[in-house]
């Protein structure tokens, strides 16, 4: 498996009116965490649309659990658990600095060749610079 942690503080701006973070910030955080999961082992999303790849994302589920504060830190932890074929989903798990877990989520992204519009396999590279020779 696969995985990364990203810390987000939840700034003043991050909160609603009640003062928890608004349930729409969910997504931006998860795909914090992803991009710098990638980066980890060396793909940067600029880098692979640079190439003709492009990762739209497909779905998107959230399980909302507690609600994060204002100025918590949270730790956002990235994982992929299968060997992606023309699809790569990754699952999320959101903690607060007590450690307790806040909110799960899961995306599925496509692999789509930027010049023809169309979906193709998981790049070699992205198999290689995550699992090794395959």
């Amino acid at each position: 498996m696969i995985s990364n942690s990203t810390e987000i503080r939840i700034s003043y701006a991050n909160t609603d009116k009640m003062g928890y973070c608004y349930y729409g910030n969910y997504p931006t955080f998860y795909e914090i965490a992803r991009t710098d999961l990638l980066r980890k082992y060396g793909l940067a999303y600029k880098d692979l649309e640079e190439n003709g790849i492009m990762m739209p994302v497909l779905t998107l589920n959230i399980k909302y659990i507690k609600p994060a504060l204002y100025d918590d830190i949270l730790s956002v932890v990235v994982s992929i658990k299968e060997i992606p074929t023309s699809r790569i989903t990754f699952l999320y798990e959101v903690y607060n600095q007590k450690n307790e877990l806040l909110n799960t989520g899961e995306t599925t992204l496509a692999f789509i060749d930027s010049n023809l519009r169309k979906p193709i396999k998981c790049p070699s590279i992205i198999l290689e610079k995550l699992f090794g020779e395959i």
